[in-house]
Order: structure tokens, then C-alpha cells, then sequence
């Protein structure tokens, strides 16, 4: 089968290569998934998990790539849950080979049901997304009604999920961004927008929630804009600086079946939308990692055309 390997640290997303792979094993609780879609960090070239496994031993030549939409075509044995066949969605091991492939083996527990309604491109560009924007907002924030929350990167991946999601909670958003990302924030609920790169951040009221997925120095400047008592959330990097009075956390998303299921149920019934800035074939996976031009939402492989 073909599948997009790495094998050279240093060389980057040079080394990023399509080549013909053994098929995949299922082991106990696995199931073996064709990939229809898949979808890929751009930065997880430099994550360790990359390179290793859980032991720190070298397991390259590795496959990237940790999101998926596709068809179950084998299971392991012990694996319940799931049905050969079965239309289904999820988020991959970091430390096992990943699903910018034909085919990839995941543990059951990391897939959800797909419903038969909604599209192998569109699921797949929802789970890092959909579940890392989720666990910021109500797992780690604990985002009620009637809050106040800063969302930054509002038209990217998981910040335009986060605002709907926020939206629908009844918070009020501020998103941040580009100046092109303007209308796009609006447009998913967003209340205000803040162009960083010609209106002061600092200009921004006291919030309950920030939403960082940026880091550096719009990380450091936000821990001043959270109010007494409220949280700062990160997915960029560890927290090195705190609100005065308030928490800061920093957390790596993680696989929730019921939770996938759940975000489904808000695509099929309109209450969700990703934003899908891209599609690409597997062979131009390369590319897609470093793109010519910037777009919003997240891009995404298709691996085998409908």
C-alpha cells in the first residue's frame, strides 16, 4: 500500500516521502481503517512521538498524520465496538504510525460512527480540532453561559470551532487574527474581532476564558486580559507565565469516543461547521504542509476519491 513515510529527522518536510509500505497489522483491540480522509498538525514533524515510540526507540520509517475518516476493514482480536464495513472517524496514537496512508490500524476506543450523511473530508478535519477545542473550553475552562471569551487564531482549525462552540454555550466571543479573518470570525458568532497586527491586544476588557494556540508573545500578553478567577488555556506550549489572580494551563488533546460522537450529531444537524481550507491528494502531502499561501480552516488529504 502507499503512504507517506519520514525517516530523516533533519530533513524536515523534504523528507517527507510517498512510498509502498507493508499493509498493517490489527492487534488486539485495533481496527484496521481504509483512510479516505485524513488530516495532519504541520508541526508534528518536530514532535518526539514522531520519531519514537512509548519506549523512546526509533520506529522510523514512520507515517504522520493523526486524523481520519474512513471504512473498517479488519479487527483485531478482543476488538468490540465497531463492525467491518462500519463508516467511522477518529484520532490517532501519537506514537504509532499515523493515517497519511491507505490504510492504518487505531485502537477501537480512539473511533467514533460516522453517519452516513456527512462526508469523509469534512470528519476528518474534526478531530484534533473539535476535541481539542471542546476540552479547552468546558473540560479545562469550564465555560458557562454568559462568560466572556477570547479565542485567538478564530478562523484557523480549532479556533473556529471553539467559537462556535462557545457561541452555542451562550459565552460571548472575541476572536482574534488576521485582518482577513475577519468576516470569517464574524460569520461563526463571534461578537468582536481583534486584528493583531493593527489593534492593541491590551485594548481588549477582561476576560473569563482565554483560548491561546498561538504561544510566544501574544501567550505572554493574554495572561493580563484574565480576570480574577478565570483560566488561560494553551495548546502552544507550556505555561511560563500566569494571570495575576486566575489559572493557566497548558494540555495536549485526547481521544474521546463519546465526545466524537457527540460533535457528529452537531454536523448532521447544522450546529457545527470546520472549515476546510484546502484538499489535497496524498502525493502533494509536501506541499500541503508548507503551503504557498495562507488559508483559513485546516487542510486535508484525501486518500481515496468517492
Amino acid at each position: 500500500m502507499q503512504a507517506i513515510t519520514v525517516k530523516d529527522r533533519d530533513a524536515g518536510v523534504s523528507g517527507l516521502a510517498l512510498t509502498e509500505v507493508p499493509h498493517p497489522h490489527a492487534a488486539e483491540n485495533d481496527a484496521i481503517v481504509e483512510v479516505h480522509a485524513a488530516g495532519f498538525t504541520p508541526g508534528e514533524l518536530d514532535w518526539p512521538s514522531t520519531w519514537t515510540d512509548r519506549a523512546g526507540r526509533d520506529r522510523t520509517p514512520s507515517v504522520p498524520g493523526h486524523e481520519l475518516s474512513g471504512v473498517v476493514t479488519d479487527l483485531g482480536y478482543g476488538t468490540t465496538g465497531l463492525t467491518i464495513g462500519q463508516r467511522v472517524f477518529g484520532l490517532t496514537d501519537w506514537t504509532r504510525n499515523g493515517t497519511l496512508a491507505q490504510y492504518t490500524a487505531v485502537e477501537a476506543r480512539n473511533l467514533a460512527p460516522l453517519p452516513a450523511d456527512v462526508d469523509h473530508v469534512t470528519a476528518a478535519a474534526l478531530p484534533i480540532s473539535g476535541l481539542t477545542a471542546w476540552q479547552a473550553l468546558f473540560d479545562h475552562a469550564h465555560l458557562t453561559t454568559g462568560q466572556n471569551v477570547l479565542i485567538h487564531g478564530a478562523a484557523g482549525g480549532v479556533g473556529s470551532i471553539a467559537v462556535q462552540l462557545a457561541r452555542e454555550a451562550g459565552a460571548r466571543v472575541i476572536a482574534t487574527g488576521r485582518a482577513a479573518d475577519r468576516d470569517t470570525a464574524l460569520g461563526l458568532g463571534a461578537g468582536t474581532f481583534v486584528d493583531l497586527q493593527a489593534e492593541k491586544l491590551e485594548d481588549i476588557s477582561e476576560v473569563d476564558v482565554v483560548l491561546d494556540v498561538i504561544g510566544g508573545e501574544i501567550l505572554e500578553r493574554s495572561t493580563a486580559l484574565v480576570r480574577p478567577g478565570g483560566t488561560l488555556v494553551t495548546i502552544a506550549e507550556p505555561v511560563t507565565v500566569h494571570p495575576h489572580d486566575g489559572r493557566a494551563i497548558f494540555f495536549v488533546v485526547e481521544p474521546d469516543r463519546a465526545r466524537l460522537a457527540d460533535l457528529a450529531e452537531r454536523l448532521r444537524d447544522g450546529r457545527l461547521k470546520p472549515i476546510i481550507g484546502a484538499v489535497r491528494t496524498l502525493a502533494e502531502t509536501a506541499s500541503a504542509f508548507t503551503p504557498d499561501k495562507r488559508t483559513p480552516g485546516k487542510t486535508i488529504i484525501r486518500v481515496k476519491e468517492a
